[in-house]
């Protein structure tokens, strides 16, 4: 009796285990995707920092970026300090609605009827109306973001920037990034063949594994860091930092107070 009684014991020791198993519960290490994202409760840590860094250092950043858009002369100068891996780097691009959602109220976009104004597209919008120029920069914030950076510079080569960020900075394009590519560079094929609606592919393999801009990522953080900025993504607007994924809201009146000038 007492054999029987132990032997259904196990039976349920085994069976709770495996149900533990199932749904997670053993292994706390198993997290959902969006544990990347910071918390909408961390935005408060993100503030407009009064920087000493004077326009003519964000000129000068700006003339020795390799991606950049219009020249020193317009009344507003972007600088984007960025990540391709960094969540927060996504979300304000704003092409990866999911991820902006999963960030919390703060970051749902616009048109998924949140708040949230992704300042990376407002910006695009002024430059290409000749209002404003825009620069993008490079600085290690999450750490899978070197290949799909050296990417962004291939494709600004042929005139392909934004279509290859919009696509870098997509749901799938972060996936991508994150769980395959990383900082691998034996991954250029993989990296070609994603971009290849925008960039042709043999073109997008032989740049990236041509070596020309694994200097480049350094030269871009370094600037950064000259900048003050120590975490991404990190914006300018003229000599004015936004530290985070701020909405153009925030950002909004600086550039209409340049623009007025």
């Amino acid at each position: 009796m007492n054999k029987k009684s132990n032997f259904n014991q196990i039976l349920i020791i085994i069976a709770l285990v495996a149900i533990g198993f199932y749904l997670g519960f053993i292994f706390p290490g198993v997290k959902d995707s969006s544990s990347d994202v910071v918390g909408e409760n961390e935005i408060t840590q993100q503030s407009t920092q009064e920087t000493t860094v004077g326009i003519d250092e964000v000129k000068s950043a700006f003339n020795n970026a390799a991606i950049k858009f219009g020249d020193d002369s317009r009344k507003v100068i972007f600088l984007e300090i960025s990540d391709p891996s960094c969540p927060y780097c996504n979300i304000a691009a704003g092409y990866n609605s999911e991820l902006n959602s999963q960030a919390g109220s703060n970051f749902k976009l616009v048109e998924d009827g949140g708040t949230y104004i992704a300042p990376v597209k407002e910006m695009k919008k002024l430059v290409d109306s000749g209002d404003a120029s825009f620069a993008m920069l490079y600085q290690n914030g999450h750490g899978n973001g070197e290949m799909a950076m050296k990417a962004l510079y291939c494709a600004n080569e042929v005139g392909k920037f934004w279509e290859a960020k919009a696509l870098l900075f997509s749901g799938d394009g972060y996936d991508l990034i994150n769980e395959n590519v990383k900082n691998d560079k034996t991954k250029s094929g993989v990296l070609a063949d994603f971009l290849a609606p925008v960039v042709d592919k043999n073109t997008m393999k032989s740049c990236l594994d041509s070596g020309k801009y694994d200097a480049q990522l350094s030269t871009d953080s370094s600037t950064a860091t000259s900048l003050g900025v120590q975490g991404t993504p990190g914006f300018f607007v003229n000599d004015k930092n936004y530290a985070g994924a701020y909405s153009y809201s925030d950002m909004e009146s600086v550039v209409k107070s340049a623009l007025e000038k």
